[in-house]
């Protein structure tokens, strides 16, 4: 039985939850966050490690240890569910991964994914000023230092083009004011 895997990408306040979590319910597949799944374990080891429990873009710990845990864990997550034929939806940025053109095969062999599903990368773009406001409006204290140094976080947000072989790449515009499901219930039913 073929399953489906879609990674929903994009930066902070793209709104990838929003696109995530509706192609999840259009398919009922699981609905993997990054945050929900680490959330609570990442600041617990930021903290033991004498470190801000919100710190991350600025925290080399962070960066360099915790931040592939994570990863490495939702993907775990997917392999579970796509070996039950459950597809699966991950909502996650992904950006440090996207020069890795073998990402994808990688991933597959170290969390023994089905050699038969069928993966989707959905792109979620949206303007940077936009982006920016909608970031200092979900009030999450890790977004402290993204504001702060916004340019430093937009130009690096922007500056990774996804180059992940194995699957194909579909865009999504996000940049309309409020949601319109039936536009993004038309882009999932061109993905399936």
């Amino acid at each position: 039985m073929t399953s489906h895997l879609f990674f929903v990408i994009g930066p902070a306040g793209s709104g990838k939850s929003t696109v995530s979590t509706l192609i999840a319910r259009h398919l009922r597949a699981a609905y993997l966050d990054k945050d929900s799944v680490a959330t609570l374990f990442t600041e617990a080891l930021l903290t033991a490690h004498g470190s801000d429990p919100h710190e991350r873009d600025n925290n080399e710990y962070y960066q360099h240890v915790v931040m592939d845990l994570e990863y490495q864990t939702l993907l775990r997550l997917a392999g579970d569910n796509l070996r039950v034929g459950t597809p699966v939806v991950l909502d996650a940025p992904f950006v440090r991964y996207f020069p890795q053109e073998d990402f994808l095969e990688k991933a597959a062999a170290d969390h023994g994914w089905p050699s038969d599903i069928r993966i989707t990368v959905v792109h979620v773009t949206v303007d940077g000023e936009r982006v920016r406001d909608r970031v200092a409006g979900r009030g999450y204290e890790r977004d402290g230092w993204k504001l702060a140094h916004w340019d430093e976080f937009w130009a690096t947000a922007q500056a990774s083009e996804c180059r992940w072989r194995g699957a194909h790449h579909a865009l999504y515009d996000n940049s309309a004011d409020g949601r319109d499901d039936e536009a993004v219930r038309s882009a999932i039913a061109a993905l399936v």
